[in-house]
C-alpha cells in the first residue's frame, strides 16, 4: 500500500526547470554557509566501506546495508555507507584536525529498508560534517549554540531563495526553540512520539529536540540511536541525559514537521563502554573503530547530517521527495503523486 502524504490543493509553485536551478541555488549556497559557521573544510567520502570494521553507520541497528565483494580483495564484503558518522571521526585524526575546526562531505547512501513516503527514499545524501572539540565544550550548552549556527545558515538559505523566487514566501521562524525529550513527553504523555514532535514543533515553527536514544520516564527511548557515536547517556547541566538531538521544523506543506538534521556530541571512552554495554553489543570493544576510540586515539567530536534533498524540498514548498531526487518509487505512489500535481522525477 503507498503511504503517500497528501497535501491539500497542492500546487508546484516551480516547474522543473526552476526547480533543477533552485537545487543547484541551495546546495552551493547552504554549504558554503555551513563550512563558514563551523569552520569546515570539504574533505571526499567514501561510498562504501569493508565490512567488520564498525566503520559504517548502524542508524537502529535493524536496517541491512547493501552489500557486494570484492575480487580483488579476495571476495571480502563491502558496504555501502547509511552514513558517515564514523568514518569523519577517523578523519578527523587523519588529517589533525585542530579543535575549533572540522570537515564536511557530500554524503551520498543507500539505505535498502526505508519504508518509502514523501520525506524518505532509498537514496539519501546529507551534508556529512563533524568538528573537533575540548572536553571542556562536551556541554548542553555548547550543543545548543552549534545547533543556532546551523539554524542560522538555514536561515540564510530560506531569504536567498525567496529572493531569486518571490512567488515562494518564506515560513521559517526567526529562532529555533530547545526542549529535551523527557519535558516533551511531560507535556504530552498521552500522545506518540510522532505526535509530540508534530504539535511541538507547529507550536514553534522549529524545534530541536535534545536527547534521541536514552530511555525516558516512560521506559522507551524517543527514538532509536547507535550506541558508538552520538553520547546519549551523559548527564547535562539541566539534569537531563543526552548530548544529541534532531532539528525539525514545521512544514505547512504537508502540515506536520519534517526532520532537516540529526546531530549531537559524540561519545568519548567512558560514554562508549557505557552505551555498548546498555545495548548489549559490548563485543563492538574488539571492532576497528571501537578500538582506536577507547585507545585515546580518536578526537573529541561533535558531528551531524543535514539532509540536501529535504532541505531542498521544503525550500522549495516540494510535497515529495520525488521531486527534488530521481530515485525508485512504488507505480502506485508514482501514480498517486502524479494525480496531486507532484510529479516524481
Amino acid at each position: 500500500m503507498s503511504k503517500i502524504m497528501k497535501p491539500t490543493n497542492y500546487r508546484a509553485v516551480l516547474d522543473m526547470r526552476q526547480t533543477e536551478q533552485g537545487i543547484k541555488l541551495i546546495k552551493e549556497f547552504f554549504q558554503q554557509n555551513l563550512s563558514t559557521e563551523l569552520r569546515l573544510r570539504r574533505v571526499t567520502a567514501p561510498l562504501f566501506v569493508l565490512k567488520g570494521l564498525g566503520i559504517n553507520d548502524d542508524l537502529n541497528g535493524v536496517e541491512r546495508p547493501v552489500t557486494f565483494p570484492i575480487k580483488d580483495l579476495g571476495e571480502a564484503q563491502a558496504e555501502v555507507v547509511h552514513s558517515l558518522a564514523k568514518w569523519k571521526r577517523l578523519t578527523l585524526a587523519e588529517y589533525e584536525v585542530e579543535p575549533g575546526y572540522g570537515v564536511y562531505t557530500d554524503m551520498n547512501a543507500i539505505r535498502a529498508d526505508e519504508e518509502l513516503d514523501n520525506l524518505h527514499s532509498l537514496y539519501v545524501d546529507q551534508w556529512d560534517w563533524e568538528a573537533v572539540i575540548t572536553r571542556e565544550q562536551r556541554t548542553v550548552g555548547f550543543l545548543k549554540d552549534i545547533v543556532r549556527r546551523i539554524y542560522a545558515a538555514i536561515l540564510r538559505t530560506e531569504f536567498l531563495v525567496c529572493e531569486r523566487y518571490p512567488e515562494l514566501k518564506p515560513f521559517l521562524p526567526p529562532t529555533i526553540h530547545f526542549i529535551h525529550s523527557e519535558e516533551l513527553l511531560q507535556m504530552y504523555p498521552d500522545k506518540t512520539v510522532k505526535e509530540r514532535e508534530d504539535l511541538i514543533a507547529e507550536k514553534y515553527g522549529a524545534v530541536f529536540i535534545i536527547g534521541i536514544g536514552g530511555k525516558l520516564s516512560n521506559g522507551e527511548p524517543h527514538d532509536g540511536r547507535a550506541p558508538d557515536y552520538d553520547d546519549w547517556t551523559t548527564v547535562g547541566e539541566d539534569g537531563l541525559q543526552g548530548l544529541n538531538g534532531d532539528i525539525l521544523i514545521w512544514y505547512p506543506v504537508l502540515n506536520r514537521s519534517v526532520e532537516l538534521s540529526s546531530m549531537g556530541i559524540r561519545v568519548d571512552e567512558e560514554s562508549l563502554l557505557r552505551q555498548l554495554k546498555l545495548t548489549g553489543k559490548e563485543e563492538r570493544k574488539e571492532l576497528y573503530f571501537h578500538k582506536k576510540l577507547l585507545e585515546g586515539e580518536l578526537p573529541l567530536s561533535v558531528g551531524g547530517g543535514i539532509g540536501q534533498s529535504r532541505l531542498c524540498m521544503v525550500l522549495l514548498h516540494k510535497g515529495h521527495l520525488g521531486e527534488i531526487q530521481s530515485s525508485i518509487w512504488p507505480c502506485e505512489m508514482r501514480k498517486e503523486c502524479a494525480e496531486l500535481g507532484m510529479p516524481l522525477i
